[in-house]
């Protein structure tokens, strides 16, 4: 089914009750109101879905099997090109939401047929588990679609270890990989925790280019590159916006940076492969594209959720660092100048604050913000 890796955890997650109020204390989730909406159901999964005994955990890589041996180079270049958009390599196939789901839901109609059939263990499990042996195997499938605490469940059923960087790692793996669940009503013996390896390394808080990663395991969203142009709404803070660099949709800098991702596994699933229009493409490209293009290009992706209107705002601000690069020749400032003026008169306020601010970014053609 392409997952690369499964477990199994238990359901007490007490101990990580306490570090989860503290970062929602520390407003740390910024508009993500849904963090905090459910409160401590993330680190219980018997309240979040009544019933639950155990949890499968799955991994799934998603580096592309037709990626260039060296992808960590590759990515870093394109960082350099002012002139060429970055979305995080995650985003450039099929919305990975679609994709585990529907093999989470394979799965566990499976384990369900498999449990069925078998009768009498299956009887055995539930009488152990106090229910009814009548009563049918029920779950449910999650995917980063809920509030669950995926990290310390991939943790503690031995997929990886919660790295600096607050994502799963694995020696393995790196941390270029999806993680989902399987919420189960009966109970099976769970697999080994792993321990944490990242030592004394401090290579992605200190690369993180608005440092978000405040210290070890603790990220202030609010400041996060992936946060600012996936999860915010509104305006990004003027602060923020010179150092988001031509990063359109996401960041993978603690991921490049991160020395264990020299493991980084190759997926088997064809739905991770880049698409074209999204492999490292020009700025002034998909800063033309129509409402429909954009759909067009995006039907099928996760870069859909955020709108025409976010993805104009967070290709405006890369449009303003290229204006501010230097070496940009006239003729391309120029063009970068001349698309921006196309959109000055946007009807949407909030592309034309970040338009007016990027042209404001060439020294020779100040504008006058937006109050």
């Amino acid at each position: 089914m392409g997952f690369s890796q499964i477990g199994v955890a238990g359901v007490d997650l007490r101990h990580a009750e306490a570090g989860l109020l503290q970062w929602l204390q520390a407003g740390f989730h910024g508009q993500m109101h849904y963090m905090a909406a459910h409160g401590l159901k993330r680190a219980r999964p018997a309240e979040l879905v009544p019933g639950t005994l155990s949890v499968i955990t799955a991994r799934m890589d998603y580096l592309p099997a037709s990626g260039n041996p060296g992808w960590r180079e590759q990515e870093w270049k394109t960082l350099q090109q002012p002139l060429q958009a970055n979305v995080a390599l995650y985003a450039r196939g099929r919305d990975y939401h679609k994709v585990l789901r529907q093999r989470l839901r394979r799965l566990a109609e499976r384990i369900e047929q498999s449990l069925r059939e078998q009768g009498g263990p299956c009887e055995s499990m539930f009488k152990a588990a106090g229910q009814a042996a009548q009563q049918a195997p029920s779950w449910r499938v999650f995917t980063d679609s809920a509030p669950v605490l995926e990290v310390e469940l991939a943790q503690r059923s031995g997929l990886g270890w919660r790295g600096k960087h607050t994502l799963a790692l694995s020696r393995e793996a790196g941390s270029m990989f999806f993680l989902g669940e399987i919420f189960l009503n009966f109970e099976l013996p769970p697999t080994a925790p792993t321990s944490a390896h990242c030592g004394q390394c401090q290579a992605c808080l200190e690369v993180c280019p608005t440092q978000a990663i405040v210290a070890p395991y603790r990220l202030d969203a609010r400041r996060c590159i992936a946060y600012l142009t996936i999860e915010h709404t509104g305006p990004i803070a003027p602060e923020l916006r010179p150092l988001i660099g031509n990063r359109i949709y996401g960041c993978d800098d603690c991921q490049l940076v991160c020395p264990w991702n020299k493991y980084a596994q190759r997926t088997s699933v064809p739905d991770f492969e880049p698409r074209a229009a999204l492999q490292a493409p020009e700025l002034l490209r998909v800063w033309a594209w129509s409402r429909a293009e954009f759909e067009r290009h995006t039907e099928g992706s996760p870069i859909r959720r955020i709108g025409h209107e976010r993805w104009l705002r967070n290709v405006a601000v890369a449009l303003g660092n290229a204006l501010a690069s230097d070496g940009l020749e006239p003729q391309q400032a120029a063009a970068i100048q001349a698309a921006l003026h196309a959109r000055i008169e946007d009807t949407s306020p909030l592309v034309r604050e970040h338009v007016r601010w990027a042209l404001a970014q060439h020294p020779a053609n100040p504008v006058e913000q937006d109050p």
